[in-house]
């Protein structure tokens, strides 16, 4: 089958988004569709809710009388479903992936690493397979700071060594981007951008869509919010003895509104509509542009800010945001933590035409509207 290619108008281009019901998928596919393209969701729903993709639908327009009402489909499966794979590429003409699905809870992913390597790697592997089947052969992949590790310097560019990771999470990510990256060493057909993403926070100015955790949150700002609307006590600060300004722990926040125009684009260079398509360093083996303009090759881009803020900074921006005090304690350091991590976000700049644009003020009052609104997330 001839591959297909991005170098076309986004309204003749339907991305396939994995996990598109998500935190970061939902507010994605919403990128998506104002941007003109048609989109196709797969998901399980194992760790989201259907509910957010009728949210999408809302904040877009695209009511059931709409006539482009179609532009968005949601499909029910996993992506270790084959057959689901199959029945799905047959029915949707898809001409790229942007592949979300996978496990994610780090502490979960040390309890079960047999479940992560299944389901992250595995799963991957079958959705390639049949996409390669079907022609599709661009994907852009979630990828994560994590696997830079203990980093030997900040800030971090995507020229740093990764180091290795200190659980299956973290493995899984370095995994598959090698995985991901050999499919274009071993077929230059592909086209594949890994994005790096440091700590989405934040929600959808709308608050009709944000981050709906599964029981007990396993990041900072979640966790934050619930202490907030007063569903938990109070937020556990694990050290305060870094150095760092305040010896608390330094990452690198970045608006999930910000992190789903990351993903616009890296589409929109993929399909040569931006940047020059010259590698600013080995990490970005992009090759010469296919006849169509488009690329061919693999993109790596880190998506921060370039701004590290403190877990105490996080804590006091969302005092502002909710006018309420949030109470936290001090407790023991985590094995693994480390003191900051924090991008350089020069080349997502250069080559993609993208840098962030709010800050942490702005990703906290969006956090508190979406929390404050939906105390039960997607259940309420």
């Amino acid at each position: 089958m001839q591959t297909k290619t991005l170098a076309k108008p986004p309204a003749e281009t339907t991305i396939l988004v994995t996990g598109g019901a998500g935190f970061i998928g939902s507010h994605t596919v919403v990128e998506l569709l104002n941007a003109g393209y048609r989109v196709v969701v797969l998901d399980d729903l194992s760790n989201s809710n259907e509910e957010s993709l009728n949210r999408v639908r809302q904040i877009c327009g695209l009511s059931a009388e709409d006539s482009e009402a179609d532009r968005l489909q949601f499909v029910e499966a996993s992506i270790l479903d084959e057959t689901a794979l199959e029945r799905m590429f047959a029915q949707h003409d898809i001409d790229g992936i942007i592949h979300f699905a996978g496990f994610k809870a780090v502490g979960e992913s040390v309890e079960k690493p047999l479940e992560y390597y299944w389901n992250n790697v595995g799963g991957t592997l079958v959705l390639a397979d049949v996409a390669r089947r079907h022609g599709v052969k661009s994907i852009v992949f979630s990828s994560s700071a994590t696997v830079y590790g203990d980093p030997d310097e900040v800030p971090i560019t995507e020229m740093a060594e990764k180091h290795e990771a200190t659980n299956p999470y973290g493995q899984t990510k370095s995994m598959l981007e090698r995985i991901l990256s050999d499919l274009y060493v071993g077929d230059p057909e592909w086209n594949v951008v890994l994005l790096r993403y440091f700590n989405p926070i934040g929600a959808h100015e709308s608050g009709l869509i944000g981050e709906d955790p599964k029981g007990i949150p396993n990041n900072l700002l979640p966790y934050v919010a619930q202490v907030a609307v007063g569903k938990l006590p109070e937020v556990g600060v694990f050290g305060d003895d870094y150095p760092t300004p305040d010896g608390t722990g330094v990452r690198d926040y970045i608006h999930v509104v910000d992190l789903a125009r990351g993903h616009v684009a890296a589409l929109d260079w993929m399909a040569g509509r931006v940047g020059t398509g010259e590698a600013s360093d080995p990490y970005s083996m992009t090759g010469e542009p296919a006849a169509d303009g488009s690329r061919r090759g693999v993109g790596v881009f880190n998506l921060g800010t370039g701004c590290g803020s403190s877990v105490l900074d996080v804590i006091h921006a969302f005092e502002r945001a909710c006018g309420k005090t949030i109470p936290y304690a001090v407790k023991p350091r985590r094995a693994g933590d480390i003191a900051e991590n924090y991008a350089a976000c020069d080349k997502a700049r250069t080559e993609l035409g993208w840098e962030a644009q709010f800050d942490l003020d702005r990703m906290c009052a969006d956090s508190w509207r979406w929390q404050s609104t939906n105390p039960n997330g997607y259940a309420s």
